[in-house]
């Protein structure tokens, strides 16, 4: 039976063949669909995790998926995505570093000519791998780290150690990333009162530290009202260490917005506001679980299940299913993210966040 594609303009069924042959890929969509081309990609390696942060998973025993896409797979991917004009990529999980498929992945996207390379870790791995890493062509890093006090640590990732974590941060300062930021989700009452200690521990080690809002997505959307911490918040608690002025995207670069430090202008800090100021107007990413879901909006339930188009081998297949995950982008003009109902049910660990 062949591929099929729903074609949401005449409402009627369609072999993809036939639609990857009719259409240019990411040809200027009706007014219903969304108006920017994919741009990025966040490609889950695996949804495994060694921690269980209380805002991403339940419990240590949510399970994990029993199969996931091969080494060929996710290359095959990886290269139609970079051909039909995605430009940045970032390796994400469940920690990516647990996937035995991402140095060869990394390398692959720099032969396929990427032009920007990133990967988002929880630095449980980096010791070990933070030289193999950056020698595979890997540009930028995320550390996620949300404390810096050992017991905090233990307790919101549910066991984890954090000196293993800043010994792998240790170790990628000194291979020499283009760019290494941290990742910190606030929560009320956990670690709000961390937030000057986390950004002066950044900056003295020329890393940009990044502030985020708890999203209602997951888990997350099962924790007390009261630990959120909103965007506002955060700014006000850091404002005696950065400049007065509004604070700015970095192009191409998320959702985050910037703001320097009052002491160095070679430094900054950046706050991520997914929920009380969403972004889903300017969003140009694509998400690709490691089960080979492709989704065009992390806080919906919709997807494209790729393997049948993998399975195909050819390359107007797998862009055919892609287009059609992006036809499902919702309108970010109404559309609020993780604010929606519909990002309760979503797993950020299984999707890659």
């Amino acid at each position: 039976m062949p591929l099929l594609y729903l074609d949401s303009i005449q409402g009627v069924e369609k072999p993809v063949d036939h639609l990857a042959r009719s259409l240019p890929l990411f040809a200027p969509p009706p007014s219903a669909l969304p108006a920017r081309p994919p741009r990025s990609v966040r490609l889950s390696l695996t949804d495994r995790c060694d921690l269980a942060c209380v805002y991403c998973r339940p419990s240590r025993r949510d399970g994990y998926l029993k199969e996931r896409l091969g080494l060929a797979e996710f290359s095959r991917l990886l290269s139609d995505l970079l051909g039909s004009g995605v430009r940045r990529v970032r390796f994400t999980g469940g920690e990516p570093l647990l996937s035995p498929h991402v140095l060869p992945l990394i390398e692959h996207a720099v032969a396929c000519g990427a032009e920007d390379i990133a990967l988002t870790t929880n630095g449980t791995r980096l010791r070990e791998l933070a030289w193999s890493l950056r020698k595979a062509g890997l540009r930028r890093l995320t550390v996620s780290l949300d404390t810096l006090e050992p017991e905090r640590f233990s307790t919101l990732t549910r066991g984890g150690r954090l000196p293993i974590v800043l010994d792998g941060l240790d170790a990628a300062l000194d291979v020499g990333f283009e760019e290494i930021k941290l990742n910190t989700v606030v929560l009320r009452g956990q670690n709000d009162h961390e937030l000057e200690s986390i950004t002066r521990f950044a900056w003295a080690r020329g890393i940009v530290p990044r502030f985020i809002e708890l999203m209602t997505i997951g888990a997350g959307a099962s924790l007390p009202s009261e630990r959120h911490f909103s965007a506002a918040e955060i700014w006000q608690r850091l404002a005696p260490l950065v400049c007065e002025a509004s604070p700015e995207f970095e192009p191409d670069r998320g959702p985050a917005r910037y703001l320097t430090s009052r002491e160095d202008p070679r430094l900054r800090l950046g706050v991520i506001s997914g929920h009380t100021d969403t972004y889903c107007e300017s969003c140009d990413r694509l998400r690709v679980s490691s089960a080979g879901h492709v989704r065009a909006c992390l806080a919906r339930p919709d997807f494209v299940d790729v393997r049948p188009a993998l399975q195909l081998d050819t390359p107007e297949a797998v862009l055919a299913a892609i287009e059609h995950a992006w036809s499902q982008k919702p309108d970010g003009r109404t559309f609020r993210g993780c604010t929606e109902p519909s990002a309760a049910e979503i797993s950020m660990r299984a999707i890659g966040g």
